[in-house]
């Protein structure tokens, strides 16, 4: 059944019903509940805490000590699918690469798998601070990022620095491409 059948079978409940029915939704669907309790109070900032204590709890858990990254990647895809403001998203994404990177250099290296998960949301948040026009304002924390990397194996540091240097070309590096433009 697509969205199609479920608009026309929504279309044919009057209203008393189609309240029912998004009053059972409400209460018996945590996501459903989150998203309509934004909806009605879209307080931005204390969504993003409540996710980015998620994405904490996924790498540091107050019980036990495995850690999540499916979790900490789950926060993220569900904060996106609020409607959220892109400078919190992109916010909520560097702080789970920052945290990532965190444990590893309190734990030690992990493995291939943990930092590809990193590195790909590393990549997919510069991607969207550059369309949002939002690399000036969190360039500090992405320059910390790659430099606390230095010592982490797996290529990690490499592709976090081949990728920092892509969004934030050196001087000499936008001289260079400067000059090759104005040759072209």
């Amino acid at each position: 059944m697509g969205l199609t059948d479920i608009k026309k079978e929504l279309k044919k409940l009057d209203k008393d019903k189609l309240i029912d029915l998004i009053a059972d939704l409400y209460k018996n669907n945590k996501s459903v509940k989150e998203f309509f309790d934004f909806y009605v109070n879209p307080n931005e900032r204390e969504l993003f805490e409540k996710y980015r204590d998620k994405i904490f709890e996924a790498l540091y858990p107050k019980r036990g000590n495995n850690y999540k990254l499916k979790d900490g990647k789950q926060a993220i895809s569900d904060f996106k699918k609020m409607g959220t403001s892109a400078d919190l998203l992109a916010d909520l994404m560097l702080f789970y690469v920052e945290t990532g990177v965190k444990f590893t250099n309190d734990y030690g290296d992990i493995n291939e798998p943990f930092y590809k998960s990193l590195a790909s949301t590393f990549f997919d948040s510069l991607t969207l601070m550059d369309k949002e026009n939002l690399l000036a304002k969190f360039e500090d924390r992405v320059d910390k990022v790659v430099d606390d990397t230095g010592g982490i194996g797996w290529g990690f540091h490499d592709y976090l620095v081949e990728v920092w240097v892509s969004f934030y070309p050196t001087e000499d590096e936008q001289y260079f491409e400067d000059e090759q433009n104005e040759t072209e």
